[in-house]
């Protein structure tokens, strides 16, 4: 990627349309430069504020879809609702809804949804425990091989892929992982996809880095991890110290 991608998942932040569009006008004045391509994935209410200020400054994403386009499924959002509202961008098999059952079969279903769709996918996978004897790697493994079933070299392509070491995420978190560790998953990472496609399209992969992501670590991710971008979550909703990390790039 000639840009890091830098991606803010709000979750369901703020509280109020209000609230939502004094965070996106403020988010619109960022000067992303030539180096970063700047993703802002607010909750489904919220989606419209972007085609109300019509910039090309910040790209729109989705948190979620559904496994369904349409039809009797009272509470889901389809692909094409969210392509419709200008949408480019949805994360999926995100740790919160792995949590309340999104399995990996659930999450194949919903990238080739969203493929289908002629949107990108932002695919999470990462452990729950860093374990000594390697386990974790087999844990991302197994992620991997399952969400990508069915998916064709063509499709593949237009995959990005955000490592979220789960110990690492949130208030209950061990500690911040470090770069060194997010090497080692990202070639990792890069050897499956190489296997199951081919080293090219793994050479050419996207892999994000997401998991308590802050302006005091954000420069080490990119520069000495080789990150391709971030998934932020907290601080994605406060303006200043997410101009601090796309400044980073």
């Amino acid at each position: 990627m000639a840009k890091k991608l830098i991606v803010g998942n709000w979750k369901m932040n703020p509280q109020s349309v209000k609230e939502a569009e004094i965070l996106f006008k403020s988010l619109i004045k960022i000067d992303s430069s030539k180096n970063a391509s700047i993703v802002v994935c607010p909750p489904h209410p919220y989606l419209s504020i972007h085609s109300k200020y019509k910039t090309k400054r910040v790209i729109l994403g989705a948190q979620d879809v559904s496994i369904e386009d349409s039809g009797s499924h009272t509470g889901e959002v389809g692909a094409s609702m969210l392509k419709s509202l200008g949408a480019s961008y949805v994360i999926v098999g995100h740790s919160e809804r792995r949590k309340i059952g999104n399995t990996d079969a659930i999450v194949n279903k919903k990238i080739l949804n969203i493929l289908k769709n002629k949107m990108f996918p932002i695919v999470c996978v990462g452990e729950h425990v860093r374990d000594s004897g390697g386990d974790y790697l087999s844990f991302i493994k197994n992620q991997l091989h399952q969400a990508f079933a069915n998916i064709s070299k063509s499709q593949v392509k237009n995959i990005v892929i955000a490592y979220e070491p789960i110990w690492a995420i949130g208030k209950e978190s061990v500690r911040e992982a470090t770069a060194e560790e997010f090497i080692e998953v990202k070639i990792f990472i890069r050897k499956i996809i190489s296997d199951i496609y081919s080293a090219n399209i793994a050479h050419n992969m996207a892999i994000l880095y997401g998991g308590s992501v802050n302006p005091k670590n954000a420069s080490a991710f990119l520069h000495h991890g080789g990150a391709d971008g971030f998934l932020i979550g907290r601080d994605s909703l406060v303006p200043k110290k997410f101009e601090l990390i796309i400044k980073s790039a």
